[in-house]
Protein backbone atom coordinates (compact mmCIF):
# COMPACT_ATOMS: atom_id res chain seq x y z
CA UNK A 1 0.00 0.00 0.00
CA UNK A 2 1.48 3.43 -0.78
CA UNK A 3 1.60 6.32 1.67
CA UNK A 4 -1.64 8.42 2.54
CA UNK A 5 -2.04 10.86 -0.15
CA UNK A 6 -4.22 13.23 2.75
CA UNK A 7 -3.64 12.30 6.43
CA UNK A 8 -5.85 13.57 9.01
CA UNK A 9 -5.53 13.14 13.09
CA UNK A 10 -7.85 14.68 15.20
CA UNK A 11 -9.11 17.31 12.98
CA UNK A 12 -11.73 19.70 14.99
CA UNK A 13 -13.59 22.76 13.51
CA UNK A 14 -15.18 25.40 15.79
CA UNK A 15 -16.95 28.61 15.52
CA UNK A 16 -17.19 30.13 18.53
CA UNK A 17 -18.25 28.12 21.37
CA UNK A 18 -19.50 25.79 18.86
CA UNK A 19 -17.83 22.68 17.80
CA UNK A 20 -18.97 21.12 15.30
CA UNK A 21 -16.53 19.04 13.84
CA UNK A 22 -14.92 16.78 16.60
CA UNK A 23 -11.55 14.95 16.58
CA UNK A 24 -11.64 13.46 12.71
CA UNK A 25 -9.27 11.10 11.36
CA UNK A 26 -9.07 8.96 8.43
CA UNK A 27 -7.08 8.68 5.41
CA UNK A 28 -7.10 8.77 1.43
CA UNK A 29 -4.59 6.67 -0.46
CA UNK A 30 -3.68 7.81 -4.08
CA UNK A 31 -6.52 6.25 -6.63
CA UNK A 32 -8.86 5.58 -3.81
CA UNK A 33 -12.16 7.11 -3.07
CA UNK A 34 -13.38 7.62 0.54
CA UNK A 35 -17.19 8.94 0.86
CA UNK A 36 -18.26 11.00 4.12
CA UNK A 37 -21.74 10.30 4.49
CA UNK A 38 -24.52 11.46 6.94
CA UNK A 39 -27.64 13.82 7.20
CA UNK A 40 -27.42 17.43 6.41
CA UNK A 41 -25.93 19.54 9.83
CA UNK A 42 -23.36 16.35 10.26
CA UNK A 43 -20.49 18.06 9.58
CA UNK A 44 -19.58 16.77 5.78
CA UNK A 45 -18.93 19.86 3.90
CA UNK A 46 -17.67 21.80 7.05
CA UNK A 47 -14.94 18.84 6.98
CA UNK A 48 -14.66 19.41 3.13
CA UNK A 49 -13.81 22.73 3.05
CA UNK A 50 -11.48 22.90 6.25
CA UNK A 51 -9.28 20.84 4.44
CA UNK A 52 -8.96 23.48 1.60
CA UNK A 53 -8.52 26.34 4.26
CA UNK A 54 -12.11 27.74 3.70
CA UNK A 55 -13.96 27.04 6.80
CA UNK A 56 -14.50 30.29 7.41
CA UNK A 57 -13.05 33.62 8.34
CA UNK A 58 -14.77 33.22 11.80
CA UNK A 59 -13.44 29.57 12.70
CA UNK A 60 -10.97 27.68 14.44
CA UNK A 61 -9.12 24.21 12.97
CA UNK A 62 -6.87 22.40 14.67
CA UNK A 63 -5.50 18.99 13.74
CA UNK A 64 -2.24 16.80 14.97
CA UNK A 65 -2.08 15.80 11.96
CA UNK A 66 -2.88 17.17 8.55
CA UNK A 67 -0.87 16.49 5.54
CA UNK A 68 -1.25 16.65 1.79
CA UNK A 69 1.89 14.02 -0.47
CA UNK A 70 3.52 14.19 3.22
CA UNK A 71 3.41 18.51 3.40
CA UNK A 72 1.86 19.67 6.47
CA UNK A 73 -1.00 21.95 6.20
CA UNK A 74 -1.66 22.78 9.75
CA UNK A 75 0.24 25.94 9.96
CA UNK A 76 -0.40 27.08 5.91
CA UNK A 77 -1.03 31.18 5.43
CA UNK A 78 -3.51 32.22 3.46
CA UNK A 79 -0.77 33.09 0.83
CA UNK A 80 0.44 29.08 1.04
CA UNK A 81 -3.54 27.69 0.44
CA UNK A 82 -4.31 29.92 -2.52
CA UNK A 83 -1.33 28.06 -3.98
CA UNK A 84 -2.44 24.53 -2.47
CA UNK A 85 -6.09 25.03 -4.36
CA UNK A 86 -6.07 24.06 -7.90
CA UNK A 87 -2.74 22.81 -8.46
CA UNK A 88 -2.67 20.16 -5.40
CA UNK A 89 -6.21 19.90 -3.77
CA UNK A 90 -9.49 20.14 -6.98
CA UNK A 91 -12.65 21.14 -5.68
CA UNK A 92 -16.03 20.45 -7.31
CA UNK A 93 -19.17 21.44 -6.06
CA UNK A 94 -22.78 20.68 -6.41
CA UNK A 95 -23.98 23.82 -7.80
CA UNK A 96 -21.93 24.15 -10.76
CA UNK A 97 -24.03 27.55 -11.79
CA UNK A 98 -22.81 29.14 -8.78
CA UNK A 99 -19.43 27.89 -8.94
CA UNK A 100 -18.34 28.88 -12.42
CA UNK A 101 -18.53 33.09 -13.20
CA UNK A 102 -21.22 33.54 -15.34
CA UNK A 103 -19.58 36.07 -16.98
CA UNK A 104 -16.14 34.33 -18.24
CA UNK A 105 -16.09 31.63 -21.06
CA UNK A 106 -15.54 28.26 -19.82
CA UNK A 107 -12.28 28.07 -21.52
CA UNK A 108 -11.07 31.51 -20.38
CA UNK A 109 -11.87 30.28 -16.38
CA UNK A 110 -10.03 27.17 -16.88
CA UNK A 111 -7.04 28.83 -18.16
CA UNK A 112 -6.55 30.93 -16.52
CA UNK A 113 -6.18 29.23 -13.54
CA UNK A 114 -3.32 27.16 -15.86
CA UNK A 115 -1.76 30.46 -16.15
CA UNK A 116 -1.62 31.39 -12.97
CA UNK A 117 -0.31 28.34 -10.86
CA UNK A 118 1.07 26.01 -13.70
CA UNK A 119 3.27 28.82 -15.73
CA UNK A 120 1.78 27.47 -18.90
CA UNK A 121 1.80 29.95 -21.99
CA UNK A 122 -0.86 31.19 -23.37
CA UNK A 123 -0.99 28.27 -26.31
CA UNK A 124 -0.01 25.83 -24.06
CA UNK A 125 -2.88 26.69 -21.70
CA UNK A 126 -5.43 26.11 -24.53
CA UNK A 127 -3.98 23.63 -25.57
CA UNK A 128 -4.62 21.60 -22.10
CA UNK A 129 -7.98 23.42 -22.10
CA UNK A 130 -9.03 21.58 -24.98
CA UNK A 131 -7.23 18.17 -23.66
CA UNK A 132 -9.16 18.26 -20.25
CA UNK A 133 -12.57 19.26 -21.26
CA UNK A 134 -12.13 16.34 -23.98
CA UNK A 135 -11.12 13.92 -20.81
CA UNK A 136 -14.58 15.21 -19.20
CA UNK A 137 -16.71 14.17 -22.09
CA UNK A 138 -17.46 17.12 -23.31
CA UNK A 139 -19.01 17.31 -26.59
CA UNK A 140 -16.77 19.75 -29.33
CA UNK A 141 -14.86 21.25 -26.68
CA UNK A 142 -13.61 23.71 -29.03
CA UNK A 143 -17.24 25.52 -28.93
CA UNK A 144 -17.46 25.06 -25.16
CA UNK A 145 -14.08 27.25 -24.61
CA UNK A 146 -16.28 30.19 -25.85
CA UNK A 147 -19.51 29.42 -23.91
CA UNK A 148 -20.63 30.80 -20.54
CA UNK A 149 -21.93 28.24 -18.12
CA UNK A 150 -25.66 29.85 -18.49
CA UNK A 151 -25.30 28.44 -22.17
CA UNK A 152 -24.68 25.14 -21.12
CA UNK A 153 -27.33 22.13 -19.48
CA UNK A 154 -26.86 21.10 -15.71
CA UNK A 155 -24.34 17.95 -16.54
CA UNK A 156 -22.40 19.98 -19.15
CA UNK A 157 -21.83 23.00 -16.83
CA UNK A 158 -20.90 20.35 -13.82
CA UNK A 159 -18.43 18.34 -16.72
CA UNK A 160 -17.15 22.13 -17.28
CA UNK A 161 -16.61 22.49 -13.34
CA UNK A 162 -14.76 19.05 -12.96
CA UNK A 163 -12.19 19.63 -15.93
CA UNK A 164 -11.63 22.84 -13.89
CA UNK A 165 -11.04 21.16 -10.55
CA UNK A 166 -8.71 18.73 -12.86
CA UNK A 167 -6.49 21.17 -14.90
CA UNK A 168 -3.82 21.25 -13.05
CA UNK A 169 -3.47 17.56 -12.55
CA UNK A 170 -3.69 17.54 -8.89
CA UNK A 171 -3.58 14.35 -6.70
CA UNK A 172 -6.30 15.00 -4.75
CA UNK A 173 -10.23 15.68 -5.84
CA UNK A 174 -12.42 16.44 -3.07
CA UNK A 175 -16.39 16.24 -4.69
CA UNK A 176 -19.11 17.86 -2.82
CA UNK A 177 -22.74 16.40 -3.74
CA UNK A 178 -21.08 16.62 -7.44
CA UNK A 179 -24.17 14.54 -8.66
CA UNK A 180 -26.68 16.07 -6.59
CA UNK A 181 -30.06 17.15 -8.62
CA UNK A 182 -28.72 15.93 -12.02
CA UNK A 183 -31.06 13.02 -13.78
CA UNK A 184 -30.03 9.60 -13.94
CA UNK A 185 -28.65 9.57 -17.66
CA UNK A 186 -25.62 12.58 -16.48
CA UNK A 187 -25.25 11.53 -13.04
CA UNK A 188 -24.22 8.01 -14.39
CA UNK A 189 -22.00 9.51 -16.92
CA UNK A 190 -20.21 12.22 -14.04
CA UNK A 191 -19.86 8.79 -11.71
CA UNK A 192 -18.02 6.67 -14.47
CA UNK A 193 -15.90 9.87 -14.91
CA UNK A 194 -14.82 9.92 -11.19
CA UNK A 195 -13.97 6.04 -11.34
CA UNK A 196 -11.81 6.47 -14.31
CA UNK A 197 -10.15 9.51 -12.52
CA UNK A 198 -9.70 6.96 -9.38
CA UNK A 199 -8.21 4.44 -12.01
CA UNK A 200 -6.10 6.86 -13.07
CA UNK A 201 -4.28 7.49 -9.50
CA UNK A 202 -6.15 10.62 -8.36
CA UNK A 203 -7.22 10.47 -4.72
CA UNK A 204 -10.97 11.04 -3.83
CA UNK A 205 -13.06 12.53 -1.25
CA UNK A 206 -16.27 11.66 -2.28
CA UNK A 207 -19.65 13.88 -0.16
CA UNK A 208 -22.77 12.76 -0.46
CA UNK A 209 -26.14 11.93 1.25
CA UNK A 210 -26.99 9.58 -1.43
CA UNK A 211 -25.68 5.70 -0.55
CA UNK A 212 -26.19 4.48 -4.13
CA UNK A 213 -23.93 6.98 -5.44
CA UNK A 214 -21.21 6.46 -3.03
CA UNK A 215 -21.63 2.64 -3.50
CA UNK A 216 -21.30 2.93 -6.77
CA UNK A 217 -17.84 4.56 -7.05
CA UNK A 218 -16.42 4.41 -2.63
CA UNK A 219 -13.95 2.30 -1.81
CA UNK A 220 -14.26 3.09 2.09
CA UNK A 221 -17.80 4.96 3.82
CA UNK A 222 -16.89 7.05 6.82
CA UNK A 223 -20.42 7.73 8.19
CA UNK A 224 -20.62 11.28 10.44
CA UNK A 225 -23.12 11.92 12.94
CA UNK A 226 -23.34 15.58 14.92
CA UNK A 227 -19.77 16.46 13.78
CA UNK A 228 -18.45 13.00 14.64
CA UNK A 229 -17.56 9.54 12.64
CA UNK A 230 -19.78 7.04 14.04
CA UNK A 231 -18.60 3.78 11.57
CA UNK A 232 -17.02 3.49 8.88
CA UNK A 233 -15.36 0.42 6.71
CA UNK A 234 -14.91 -0.61 3.07
CA UNK A 235 -17.97 0.23 1.27
CA UNK A 236 -19.55 -3.47 0.67
CA UNK A 237 -19.48 -4.46 4.07
CA UNK A 238 -20.40 -1.09 6.00
CA UNK A 239 -23.93 -1.20 3.25
CA UNK A 240 -24.78 -4.89 3.77
CA UNK A 241 -23.68 -5.24 7.11
CA UNK A 242 -23.78 -1.83 9.16
CA UNK A 243 -23.22 -2.09 12.85
CA UNK A 244 -24.79 1.34 14.07
CA UNK A 245 -28.37 2.29 14.43
CA UNK A 246 -27.82 5.59 12.80
CA UNK A 247 -26.38 4.01 9.56
CA UNK A 248 -29.00 1.46 9.60
CA UNK A 249 -31.49 4.25 9.56
CA UNK A 250 -29.71 5.59 6.78
CA UNK A 251 -29.44 3.19 4.37
CA UNK A 252 -33.35 1.94 5.56
CA UNK A 253 -33.97 5.37 4.24
CA UNK A 254 -33.03 4.73 0.94
CA UNK A 255 -36.61 4.22 -1.17
CA UNK A 256 -34.64 2.48 -4.24
CA UNK A 257 -36.58 -1.55 -4.52
CA UNK A 258 -39.01 -0.56 -1.47
CA UNK A 259 -41.65 -1.67 -2.54
CA UNK A 260 -44.86 0.97 -2.73
CA UNK A 261 -46.36 1.53 0.25
CA UNK A 262 -43.49 0.57 2.69
CA UNK A 263 -42.67 3.09 5.68
CA UNK A 264 -39.30 4.06 4.97
CA UNK A 265 -38.63 5.55 8.72
CA UNK A 266 -38.33 2.53 10.86
CA UNK A 267 -41.09 2.26 13.43
CA UNK A 268 -44.49 2.45 11.58
CA UNK A 269 -46.22 -0.07 9.70
CA UNK A 270 -47.32 0.77 6.33
CA UNK A 271 -49.72 3.31 5.41
CA UNK A 272 -51.50 2.15 3.10
CA UNK A 273 -52.13 -0.72 1.01
CA UNK A 274 -50.65 -0.73 -3.08
CA UNK A 275 -54.13 -0.40 -5.63
CA UNK A 276 -54.46 -3.09 -7.40
CA UNK A 277 -54.21 -2.29 -11.30
CA UNK A 278 -56.68 -1.14 -12.90
CA UNK A 279 -58.66 -1.10 -15.97
CA UNK A 280 -58.25 2.45 -17.55
CA UNK A 281 -60.99 2.94 -19.33
CA UNK A 282 -62.93 1.50 -16.52
CA UNK A 283 -62.82 4.36 -14.28
CA UNK A 284 -63.48 8.46 -14.75
CA UNK A 285 -59.90 9.84 -14.28
CA UNK A 286 -59.52 12.97 -11.93
CA UNK A 287 -57.44 14.53 -14.76
CA UNK A 288 -56.61 14.19 -18.53
CA UNK A 289 -54.50 15.43 -20.75
CA UNK A 290 -55.24 15.02 -24.14
CA UNK A 291 -52.60 15.48 -27.12
CA UNK A 292 -50.62 18.29 -24.77
CA UNK A 293 -48.54 20.22 -27.62
CA UNK A 294 -46.78 23.58 -26.54
CA UNK A 295 -43.63 25.00 -28.23
CA UNK A 296 -40.95 27.53 -28.12
CA UNK A 297 -39.42 30.24 -30.16
CA UNK A 298 -36.22 28.23 -31.33
CA UNK A 299 -33.54 29.69 -34.39
CA UNK A 300 -34.99 28.49 -37.58
CA UNK A 301 -38.85 28.08 -36.08
CA UNK A 302 -40.20 27.00 -32.67
CA UNK A 303 -38.81 23.76 -30.63
CA UNK A 304 -41.78 21.18 -29.40
CA UNK A 305 -40.98 21.01 -26.01
CA UNK A 306 -44.27 18.78 -25.44
CA UNK A 307 -45.34 16.81 -28.39
CA UNK A 308 -48.63 14.79 -28.24
CA UNK A 309 -48.39 14.18 -24.51
CA UNK A 310 -51.95 12.25 -23.53
CA UNK A 311 -51.76 10.19 -19.71
CA UNK A 312 -54.69 10.25 -16.95
CA UNK A 313 -54.95 9.91 -13.51
CA UNK A 314 -57.11 8.11 -11.68
CA UNK A 315 -58.03 9.19 -8.04
CA UNK A 316 -56.06 8.54 -5.05
CA UNK A 317 -53.67 7.34 -7.33
CA UNK A 318 -49.91 7.98 -7.89
CA UNK A 319 -48.72 8.71 -11.85
CA UNK A 320 -44.61 9.00 -12.16
CA UNK A 321 -43.40 10.97 -14.69
CA UNK A 322 -39.25 10.41 -15.25
CA UNK A 323 -37.14 11.22 -18.33
CA UNK A 324 -33.63 13.50 -18.77
CA UNK A 325 -33.74 17.00 -18.37
CA UNK A 326 -35.28 18.32 -21.19
CA UNK A 327 -37.34 15.52 -21.75
CA UNK A 328 -40.43 17.66 -21.44
CA UNK A 329 -41.34 16.71 -17.78
CA UNK A 330 -41.68 20.37 -15.99
CA UNK A 331 -43.52 22.29 -19.03
CA UNK A 332 -46.08 19.54 -18.63
CA UNK A 333 -46.36 19.93 -14.86
CA UNK A 334 -47.31 23.73 -15.99
CA UNK A 335 -49.87 22.68 -18.83
CA UNK A 336 -51.55 20.62 -16.14
CA UNK A 337 -51.72 23.93 -13.58
CA UNK A 338 -52.75 25.78 -16.48
CA UNK A 339 -49.77 28.22 -15.57
CA UNK A 340 -48.99 28.06 -19.39
CA UNK A 341 -51.25 27.57 -22.39
CA UNK A 342 -50.97 24.50 -24.52
CA UNK A 343 -50.70 25.08 -28.76
CA UNK A 344 -52.87 22.12 -28.80
CA UNK A 345 -54.41 19.36 -27.17
CA UNK A 346 -56.63 19.93 -23.88
CA UNK A 347 -56.66 19.27 -19.77
CA UNK A 348 -59.52 18.30 -18.36
CA UNK A 349 -60.47 17.59 -14.33
CA UNK A 350 -63.09 15.06 -14.02
CA UNK A 351 -63.65 15.05 -17.52
CA UNK A 352 -64.82 18.67 -17.47
CA UNK A 353 -62.18 21.53 -19.58
CA UNK A 354 -59.63 23.55 -17.75
CA UNK A 355 -56.65 24.51 -19.94
CA UNK A 356 -59.38 25.91 -22.53
CA UNK A 357 -61.43 28.01 -19.98
CA UNK A 358 -60.87 31.71 -19.56
CA UNK A 359 -58.98 32.64 -16.27
CA UNK A 360 -61.81 34.15 -15.07
CA UNK A 361 -63.78 31.13 -15.04
CA UNK A 362 -60.96 28.74 -14.33
CA UNK A 363 -60.22 30.22 -11.18
CA UNK A 364 -62.69 28.79 -8.83
CA UNK A 365 -61.54 25.71 -10.12
CA UNK A 366 -57.66 25.99 -9.42
CA UNK A 367 -58.23 25.25 -5.38
CA UNK A 368 -58.73 21.69 -7.02
CA UNK A 369 -54.82 20.79 -8.01
CA UNK A 370 -51.86 21.63 -5.33
CA UNK A 371 -48.48 22.39 -6.45
CA UNK A 372 -45.31 21.05 -4.30
CA UNK A 373 -41.66 22.21 -5.80
CA UNK A 374 -37.86 21.31 -6.22
CA UNK A 375 -36.97 24.99 -3.94
CA UNK A 376 -39.42 25.08 -1.88
CA UNK A 377 -37.47 28.68 -0.72
CA UNK A 378 -37.36 30.49 -3.77
CA UNK A 379 -41.63 29.60 -4.09
CA UNK A 380 -42.06 31.65 -1.10
CA UNK A 381 -42.23 34.98 -0.04
CA UNK A 382 -39.15 35.99 2.04
CA UNK A 383 -40.62 38.62 3.85
CA UNK A 384 -43.72 36.58 5.01
CA UNK A 385 -43.86 34.23 8.52
CA UNK A 386 -45.13 30.90 8.14
CA UNK A 387 -48.41 31.96 9.09
CA UNK A 388 -49.27 34.28 6.67
CA UNK A 389 -48.01 32.13 3.81
CA UNK A 390 -50.80 29.40 4.75
CA UNK A 391 -53.29 31.81 5.86
CA UNK A 392 -53.06 33.38 2.52
CA UNK A 393 -53.37 29.89 0.78
CA UNK A 394 -56.50 29.04 3.41
CA UNK A 395 -58.33 31.97 1.56
CA UNK A 396 -58.37 29.88 -1.45
CA UNK A 397 -60.78 26.92 0.53
CA UNK A 398 -64.01 25.90 0.94
CA UNK A 399 -65.73 28.52 3.55
CA UNK A 400 -67.48 25.36 4.99
CA UNK A 401 -64.24 23.12 4.92
CA UNK A 402 -61.35 25.56 5.65
CA UNK A 403 -58.88 23.89 8.31
CA UNK A 404 -56.81 26.56 10.73
CA UNK A 405 -53.22 27.39 10.20
CA UNK A 406 -52.64 25.09 13.48
CA UNK A 407 -54.49 22.18 12.27
CA UNK A 408 -52.49 22.51 8.46
CA UNK A 409 -48.69 22.26 10.69
CA UNK A 410 -49.74 19.37 12.51
CA UNK A 411 -50.80 17.52 9.77
CA UNK A 412 -47.71 17.60 7.95
CA UNK A 413 -45.71 17.15 11.16
CA UNK A 414 -44.34 20.57 12.47
CA UNK A 415 -44.35 22.25 15.74
CA UNK A 416 -46.84 25.25 16.33
CA UNK A 417 -43.64 27.68 16.88
CA UNK A 418 -42.17 27.20 13.46
CA UNK A 419 -45.82 29.77 12.14
CA UNK A 420 -44.34 32.81 13.58
CA UNK A 421 -40.72 31.86 12.00
CA UNK A 422 -39.59 32.93 8.25
CA UNK A 423 -39.09 30.14 5.94
CA UNK A 424 -35.36 31.52 5.48
CA UNK A 425 -34.78 30.26 8.90
CA UNK A 426 -36.12 26.71 8.78
CA UNK A 427 -34.38 23.71 7.56
CA UNK A 428 -34.83 21.89 3.99
CA UNK A 429 -36.86 19.52 5.62
CA UNK A 430 -39.19 22.23 7.24
CA UNK A 431 -39.74 24.21 4.21
CA UNK A 432 -40.91 21.40 2.29
CA UNK A 433 -43.51 20.32 5.07
CA UNK A 434 -44.32 24.10 4.65
CA UNK A 435 -44.86 23.82 0.62
CA UNK A 436 -46.97 20.43 1.18
CA UNK A 437 -48.87 21.97 4.21
CA UNK A 438 -49.41 24.96 1.53
CA UNK A 439 -50.74 23.42 -0.75
CA UNK A 440 -53.37 20.79 1.25
CA UNK A 441 -54.48 24.29 2.05
CA UNK A 442 -57.38 24.62 -0.32
CA UNK A 443 -58.42 20.92 0.09
CA UNK A 444 -56.94 19.80 -3.50
CA UNK A 445 -58.15 16.59 -5.01
CA UNK A 446 -54.77 16.58 -7.02
CA UNK A 447 -51.08 18.01 -6.27
CA UNK A 448 -48.28 18.23 -8.59
CA UNK A 449 -45.07 17.24 -7.11
CA UNK A 450 -42.52 18.76 -9.38
CA UNK A 451 -38.94 16.92 -7.65
CA UNK A 452 -40.73 17.31 -4.01
CA UNK A 453 -37.57 15.94 -2.44
CA UNK A 454 -34.48 16.17 -4.52
CA UNK A 455 -32.41 18.99 -2.51
CA UNK A 456 -33.38 16.70 1.01
CA UNK A 457 -30.87 14.35 2.67
CA UNK A 458 -32.11 10.74 2.50
CA UNK A 459 -33.32 10.79 5.92
CA UNK A 460 -35.15 14.05 5.55
CA UNK A 461 -36.71 12.84 2.58
CA UNK A 462 -37.80 9.61 3.83
CA UNK A 463 -39.64 11.72 5.80
CA UNK A 464 -41.39 13.53 3.54
CA UNK A 465 -42.33 10.76 0.99
CA UNK A 466 -43.54 8.91 4.24
CA UNK A 467 -45.84 11.83 4.63
CA UNK A 468 -47.17 12.31 1.47
CA UNK A 469 -48.09 8.52 1.37
CA UNK A 470 -49.78 8.97 4.44
CA UNK A 471 -51.51 12.03 3.39
CA UNK A 472 -52.80 10.09 -0.15
CA UNK A 473 -54.20 7.42 2.10
CA UNK A 474 -56.24 9.82 4.77
CA UNK A 475 -57.24 12.11 1.92
CA UNK A 476 -57.28 10.37 -1.45
CA UNK A 477 -55.24 12.44 -3.00
CA UNK A 478 -53.69 12.05 -6.94
CA UNK A 479 -50.35 12.69 -7.35
CA UNK A 480 -48.97 13.83 -10.13
CA UNK A 481 -44.81 12.89 -8.87
CA UNK A 482 -41.98 14.21 -11.47
CA UNK A 483 -38.92 13.51 -10.17
CA UNK A 484 -35.28 12.24 -11.95
CA UNK A 485 -34.42 10.06 -9.06
CA UNK A 486 -35.61 5.98 -10.18
CA UNK A 487 -35.62 4.74 -6.63
CA UNK A 488 -37.97 7.58 -5.22
CA UNK A 489 -40.29 7.60 -8.46
CA UNK A 490 -41.08 3.54 -8.13
CA UNK A 491 -41.10 3.61 -4.94
CA UNK A 492 -43.86 6.42 -4.84
CA UNK A 493 -45.89 5.71 -8.16
CA UNK A 494 -48.62 3.09 -9.31
CA UNK A 495 -47.96 3.45 -12.46
CA UNK A 496 -44.91 5.13 -14.76
CA UNK A 497 -44.87 7.55 -17.64
CA UNK A 498 -41.68 8.31 -19.35
CA UNK A 499 -41.01 11.00 -21.60
CA UNK A 500 -37.90 11.76 -24.22
CA UNK A 501 -38.27 14.52 -26.24
CA UNK A 502 -41.49 15.86 -25.42
CA UNK A 503 -43.19 12.41 -26.16
CA UNK A 504 -44.18 9.83 -23.49
CA UNK A 505 -42.38 7.01 -24.95
CA UNK A 506 -43.35 4.25 -22.42
CA UNK A 507 -46.67 4.10 -19.82
CA UNK A 508 -47.31 0.70 -17.52
CA UNK A 509 -47.70 -0.15 -14.08
CA UNK A 510 -44.44 0.86 -12.11
CA UNK A 511 -43.51 -2.40 -11.41
CA UNK A 512 -43.83 -4.05 -14.84
CA UNK A 513 -41.69 -0.38 -16.36
CA UNK A 514 -38.99 -0.59 -13.95
CA UNK A 515 -38.19 -4.77 -14.32
CA UNK A 516 -39.49 -5.20 -18.19
CA UNK A 517 -38.94 -2.02 -19.93
CA UNK A 518 -40.31 -2.20 -23.56
CA UNK A 519 -38.55 1.03 -24.97
CA UNK A 520 -34.89 0.91 -25.22
CA UNK A 521 -34.83 4.81 -23.71
CA UNK A 522 -36.40 3.33 -20.25
CA UNK A 523 -34.00 0.09 -20.28
CA UNK A 524 -31.10 2.38 -20.43
CA UNK A 525 -32.95 4.70 -17.50
CA UNK A 526 -33.21 1.78 -15.43
CA UNK A 527 -29.66 0.82 -16.21
CA UNK A 528 -28.07 4.14 -15.08
CA UNK A 529 -29.71 4.10 -12.22
CA UNK A 530 -27.22 3.38 -9.22
CA UNK A 531 -28.54 1.34 -6.67
CA UNK A 532 -27.08 -0.29 -3.37
CA UNK A 533 -27.15 -3.55 -4.47
CA UNK A 534 -24.38 -2.90 -6.45
CA UNK A 535 -22.34 -3.91 -3.56
CA UNK A 536 -23.90 -6.83 -2.55
CA UNK A 537 -22.54 -10.09 -2.37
Amino acid sequence: MNSPLLSVDNLSVSFGDNTVVHDLSFSVNPGECVAIVGESGSGKSVTARSLLGLAGARSRVSASTLSLNGRDLSTASDRDWRRIRGSQVGLVLQDALVSLDPLRPIGREIGDALRLHGGLSALAAQTRVLEVLSQVGMPYPERAVSQRSGDLSGGLRQRALIAAALALHPPLLIADEPTTALDVTIQARILDLLAEIKANGTGILLISHDLAVVSAVADRVLVMKDGRIVESGDTRTLLNHPREEYTQRLIAAVPTDKPRGTQLVPGAPAVRTPPTLRTTDAITPVLEARSLVKTFPAPGGRFRAVNGVSFDLARGETLGLVGESGSGKTTVARLVLALSTPDEGSVLLDDRPFSELRERDRRPLRRRIGAIYQDSLSSFDPRMSVRRILTDALDTAPADDRSSVAELLDSVGLAQSVASTRPLLLSGGQRQRVSIARALAARPELIVCDEPVSALDVTVQAQVLDLLDRLQAERGLSYLFISHDLGVVRHMSDRIAVMKDGRIVETGNATDVFDNPQHPYTARLVADAPRLASHSA
